[in-house]
């Protein structure tokens, strides 16, 4: 049998019920971890096929509903995790919205929208997950943030900023809890097949591909795969760095 290796481990994952975090949520199982798999609102098809997960690894996998637009209901969720009297060991900051638009053309309210819930909610999540690691004295964060926050690209003020905002809080993170044995990283995709992949226009992404190396998007599980290694032991001296999986882009 293939080696688990996050056998053991009690881990959260925002946005769990589609994209790169359902992908992050069944390689995670698959390899030994319990989960607190954490969505907006009650899903019973997404229950059911944690059920099935649950049964078919041998772990634990809980529903954990909450909206990260509403701070009261952050604060609720993540309550009903500690609760359980666990430790924790990996918070995944998956969840996200994509948001393009003009940078004159950009709504303050839809400025805000798009920073409540790429970086507001995250920190956090973040905040009240690591009150906890700190007392446990070990952990492991990893962020969710995307290229798009260290390129610059006309038409993504909000996205680009809450993404960049939240590569620089994942390094300023790390450098405060080192000393608690918690690390912090971030995960920066280029183009991924999910359904948020897609709110580019299709003759942006063939631009985008044409200049990459591998002149593809990539699969969400690998994305997971990167989300893995980060999780696991193999990576017990990495902290506060950004792995950008883009598949080779090339500024010009």
């Amino acid at each position: 049998m293939a080696e688990r290796l996050l056998s053991g481990k009690n881990i959260i994952i925002t946005g769990a019920t589609r994209g790169i975090g359902n992908t992050i949520l069944k390689l995670f199982a698959e390899n030994g971890a319990n989960i607190w798999a954490c969505a907006r609102t009650v899903n019973e098809e997404f229950e059911r096929e944690i059920g099935e997960l649950a049964e078919t690894y041998n772990v634990w996998i809980r529903p954990v509903y909450f909206d990260l637009s509403d701070e009261d209901d952050i604060k609720r969720g993540i309550k009903e995790i500690i609760s359980a009297k666990q430790s924790i060991d990996v918070l995944v900051n998956n969840a996200g919205m994509a948001y393009g638009g003009l940078f004159t053309m950009t709504p303050m309210s839809k400025l805000k929208e798009v920073f409540q819930i790429n970086y507001f909610a995250q920190i956090q999540v973040m905040q009240s997950v690591l009150r906890a690691m700190m007392k446990q004295k070990s952990g492991c964060i990893i962020n969710m943030a995307s290229i798009g926050g260290i390129e610059t690209a006309p038409g993504y003020l909000a996205y680009g900023s809450s993404k960049a905002a939240l590569i620089y809080a994942t390094k300023s993170a790390s450098h405060e809890v080192g000393q608690y044995g918690i690390r912090v990283n971030a995960i920066a995709p280029g183009l991924t097949q999910t359904d948020m992949g897609g709110y580019k226009p299709d003759e942006e992404i063939r631009k985008i591909l044409d200049r990459s190396s591998l002149h593809r998007m990539a699969e969400p599980v690998e994305i997971a795969n990167c989300a893995l290694f980060l999780a696991s032991d193999r990576s017990s001296f990495i902290t506060g760095q950004v792995m950008i999986a883009d598949g080779g882009r090339i500024c010009v």
